[in-house]
């Protein structure tokens, strides 16, 4: 098989080199988007560490339930009432620690829709800025 030197990304790079195009339009837009998503990913990460330690202090306090009944009964129908109690307080328990989840979950859904607004409203100011721009020019 014969050597090729070609150079595809050279040649392409000159071939985009001879028309002038003003890039910083896409550059703007490419960092604009990183940090929008870079915003988004912080949300989504500090919503599931919060999430995380939740889960890890409800499963402490299970453990710990269930460690205080883990004892050996005298009689075989205590078993069952230790078994009812230790799943009485665990559904008692549940809608506090469904309220923590959803707590968190508003949280981060505020978070989000103040991130968009805010992007949404940068949006348009850039557009009626260029918007202007360009009249003036025509004008």
């Amino acid at each position: 098989m014969a050597k090729q030197d070609f150079d595809f990304a050279k040649a392409t790079q000159d071939f985009l080199g001879a028309f002038k195009v003003d890039t910083t339009v896409f550059d703007d837009a490419v960092k604009g988007a990183a940090e929008f998503n870079s915003k988004l990913v912080k949300i989504a990460l500090t919503s599931a560490k919060k999430n995380a330690d939740l889960t890890t202090a409800w499963t402490a306090e299970t453990l710990k339930k269930v460690e205080a009944a883990n004892k050996v009964q005298k009689e075989a129908g205590d078993y069952v009432t230790v078994a009812s109690d230790l799943a009485t307080t665990q559904v008692q328990a549940l809608p506090e620690k469904l309220s923590n989840y959803v707590e968190v979950a508003k949280a981060a859904q505020m978070e989000a829709v103040e991130l968009f607004a805010a992007a949404g409203k940068d949006l348009q100011a850039e557009a009626v800025s260029k918007v202007k721009e360009a009249t003036a020019k025509a004008a």
